[in-house]
């Protein structure tokens, strides 16, 4: 009997998020600090649209690019939060999540052969989608001490002739870099002089900490090279309701909008109409989400000052991506040490491509009093870790334990 599955997909590693979170849920008095989901409800002028929307019978499928309504919706949005104007009727599609316009992106734009810049650490998506594709992924790893930004510097090393695709992960996940608009200009000319294609995955853009956020699409020049994905799972807090979009020249939309008619027929459509109501009337209460996570992002870069763990400061999304390797110890020996003796989860930063190693991500889209008892774990298993470097003298600087 021949095998019946395709070497490629065989070939690709599982996700690095889950493993740990299988082990999680079977464990007693365990706390997960990984998972990306925010622990706030969906709006309720948000699932009152949707339940209103199943009471009414609306059932059926929408047109492939989305209800008309939404995208009109999307590009007012876009318009005023980016400063980029869209067409809602042929330079915007509705998707299944974010994560279904970057995999039918990279499939529309790919040859085989064609080289995909793929900053590391970062969604862990990217690359799969890629040799998907037929594409070939080429890791550009970012450095802690550019607060992982990407530089020219780093993409003049990979950029080939094959080079057509650079993706752009910002804000970031898992570090929550982001990138300002000084940060942008030398990357976008560096895009137009190389003419290559941007995917921006804009996803977290919403929860920006230092003003507001800025898309290399808005750059003199960008808007024709450039896709722009977003959706409502992060900062509109509808994970569950698996709804994304993407904006971007004509010409790709439109291969795209086929793609998504054979594979999808089109994203949810309760979902859809819960999402006019957020655009329309939700940004208030984005806000207040966005508020919370940043009060809560403070107090975790407090807790690392205290106890003297190295951490850059994020200014997006919600996570932390603090340095481990004072310890010696991989970044998956640290997070399963850390769950065995603690009963905290976290994530290795090696789920995010290899240069994570040494670092770990803790995600803040979890309660004020979850972080304060999850904390108080991780401070005591430092303590310990530090003691046995140490042959038992306290490496606290004096600092006393809170947990």
């Amino acid at each position: 009997m021949r095998n019946p599955l395709s070497q490629k997909i065989i070939d690709i590693q599982p996700s690095g998020i889950r493993k740990f979170f299988d082990i999680v849920n079977e464990m007693d008095d365990a706390i997960s600090l990984g998972v990306g989901e925010p622990d706030f409800d969906t709006p309720w002028r948000i699932r009152e649209e949707g339940i209103f929307s199943l009471e009414r019978g609306r059932t059926y499928y929408t047109s492939n690019a989305g209800l008309q309504e939404l995208r009109n919706e999307i590009c007012k949005y876009l318009e005023r939060t980016i400063h980029v104007t869209y067409n809602p009727k042929t330079e915007t599609l509705v998707t299944v999540g974010g994560s279904e316009a970057i995999d039918i992106g990279l499939r529309c734009m790919l040859d085989p052969g064609d080289e995909v810049l793929i900053p590391q650490p970062s969604y862990v998506s990217y690359l799969p989608c890629t040799v998907m594709a037929d594409g070939v992924p080429v890791v550009v790893p970012l450095q802690d001490r550019n607060e992982f930004k990407l530089t020219v510097e780093d993409l003049e090393k990979y950029t080939t002739p094959k080079t057509k695709v650079l993706i752009m992960p910002f804000p970031n996940n898992p570090t929550g870099a982001i990138m300002t608009k000084e940060d942008l200009e030398p990357v976008a000319e560096f895009v137009k002089e190389h003419d290559l294609y941007v995917i921006s995955d804009e996803i977290y853009s919403e929860l920006s900490y230092k003003g507001k956020h800025v898309s290399i699409a808005s750059l003199p020049g960008m808007r024709e090279r450039t896709i722009v994905i977003n959706g409502f799972s992060k900062g509109f807090a509808m994970t569950g309701w698996r709804l994304g979009y993407c904006c971007g020249p004509h010409c790709i939309i439109e291969q795209m909008t086929k793609l998504h008619q054979f594979a999808i027929m089109c994203a949810p459509t309760n979902s859809q109409y819960a999402a006019v109501e957020g655009l329309r009337n939700c940004e208030d209460e984005v806000e207040k989400m966005r508020k919370a996570y940043d009060q809560r992002r403070r107090f975790l870069m407090h807790e690392f000052k205290k106890i003297g763990l190295e951490c850059f400061e994020p200014f997006g999304a919600f996570y932390v991506f603090p340095s481990i390797k004072e310890f010696g110890m991989t970044s998956e020996e640290f997070a399963t040490k850390l769950l065995e003796e603690e009963k905290v989860a976290v994530v290795p930063g090696t789920a995010f491509g290899d240069c994570g190693e040494g670092f770990i991500r803790i995600s803040y889209a979890y309660s004020l009093e979850d972080l304060k008892e999850a904390f108080g774990r991780v401070e005591r298993f430092i303590q310990r870790l530090r003691e046995e470097k140490n042959g038992g003298a306290d490496a606290t600087d004096g600092g006393e334990s809170h947990a």
